[in-house]
């Protein structure tokens, strides 16, 4: 509960310098010098001329205990800086809801996890403090295309298990994955959809004993902070919100509709939050833990190929290279991307196609659809 206790911290902080601007030098500082006053006999002095009122881009926002977090640019505690994220696989069968922890995520991948069953899809969630989630899932099996995703940012992959196509990948340097064992919580529901992360020992009401995440990471030797294959920062943030056609021509972006058709994905743009409300199996997806539904303030739709495996609908995306297939999406309003990844740890670079710029995203959560290239042209946004 520590760095909770910070984040609340972190934000009080935030309100009071917001009200001290301009009377603490601390909080804000200009880059404007006074003049000072000439030198030399039987001359005149010159009152100093007055501080021109610094601009925007002359403020520095410093927040006591705080640094901005380099997956959603908000301002987090400073102890957090160089710690890894997880990035934890979760089930998105109908039958794993409720889901518990989504919406501590600051970053959610949705893949089709199986050409088979109507092309379900997984949650793949970016988790940076990963100690303030009481409980995490459920949790299930990645593929291939997950293990180079999550070495965007360096992440601790966790999962349970998956087809020996992965076996590669767990021989790869960069790879550090934590692969089933956790908290075996009672649902009433069969034994797959009751394996939860958290972050400490747990033990369930029939009094089994199971380790909790931070023993999983120490005693598989693994480096909790940033380690040689970090690639710095994925993305770059804006600190004030703006609207993307303040760069040229967009289109309204108030829904978007997905062909994934066993889970009927689909995000609405609410108005009144400024934030994409994501929708499946018909219905808001509610997270257990806050009652709330899962809401982004970026959302990156990515048309990419995929190479199938077998016959049981088994596959891996075609992540490394590059498309230009995409859309960025903010505010309610949308521009064409293309993207590009150079290798397997390389971080997926989104450039604007009308002006190939890179995307400059607002301060909040992502989400990001990796979109099958032979069912894009059912993407629907409006």
């Amino acid at each position: 509960m520590k760095n909770k206790k910070l984040s609340i911290f972190c934000v009080g902080v935030l309100a009071l310098t917001i009200l001290l601007m301009g009377c603490s030098s601390e909080s804000v500082q200009s880059m404007v010098k006074p003049e000072g006053e000439p030198v030399g006999i039987n001359v005149e002095p010159i009152p100093p001329s007055p501080t021109p009122e610094p601009t925007p881009e002359e403020i520095e926002e410093v927040v006591e205990g705080c640094y901005r977090s380099e997956l959603t640019n908000e301002w987090i505690p400073e102890e957090l800086m160089n710690q890894r994220p997880i990035a934890t696989m979760v089930d998105n069968e109908s039958l794993a809801l409720p889901h518990f922890g989504v919406n501590s995520a600051d970053i959610v991948y949705e893949i089709m996890n199986s050409t088979a069953n109507d092309r379900i899809t997984r949650l793949m969630c970016v988790i940076k403090d990963y100690d303030s989630i009481e409980q995490l899932g459920s949790i299930r099996s990645t593929r291939p295309t997950n293990f180079m995703l999550a070495a965007e940012y360096n992440a601790i992959l966790v999962h349970d298990g998956g087809p020996f196509y992965n076996d590669e990948y767990y021989a790869k340097d960069y790879v550090n994955n934590l692969s089933g064992g956790f908290a075996r919580i009672p649902n009433g529901k069969s034994l797959e959809f009751t394996e939860y992360v958290t972050p400490e020992e747990y033990t369930n009401s029939k009094g089994k004993t199971f380790d909790g995440l931070n023993k999983r990471i120490e005693d598989a030797g693994y480096s909790k902070e940033y380690n040689e294959f970090y690639q710095g920062p994925h993305f770059t943030f804006s600190n004030d919100d703006y609207k993307l056609s303040d760069e040229g021509s967009v289109s309204p972006a108030t829904t978007v509709e997905l062909p994934f058709y066993h889970n009927q994905s689909n995000l609405k743009y609410n108005e009144e939050t400024g934030l994409y409300e994501y929708y499946e199996y018909g219905d808001g997806h509610i997270d257990e833990l806050t009652g709330e539904i899962s809401s982004f303030k970026n959302v990156i739709i990515q048309g990419c190929s995929f190479a199938q495996l077998d016959e049981n609908g088994y596959l891996i995306y075609n992540v490394i290279g590059q498309g230009d297939h995409g859309y960025f999406l903010t505010n309610g309003e949308a521009v064409p991307i293309m993207w590009i990844k150079n290798g397997e740890t390389a971080v997926t670079v989104y450039t604007n196609t009308d002006n190939g710029k890179e995307i400059v995203l607002n301060t909040g959560k992502t989400y990001i659809a990796i979109v099958p290239d032979d069912t894009w042209d059912e993407v629907v946004i409006h």
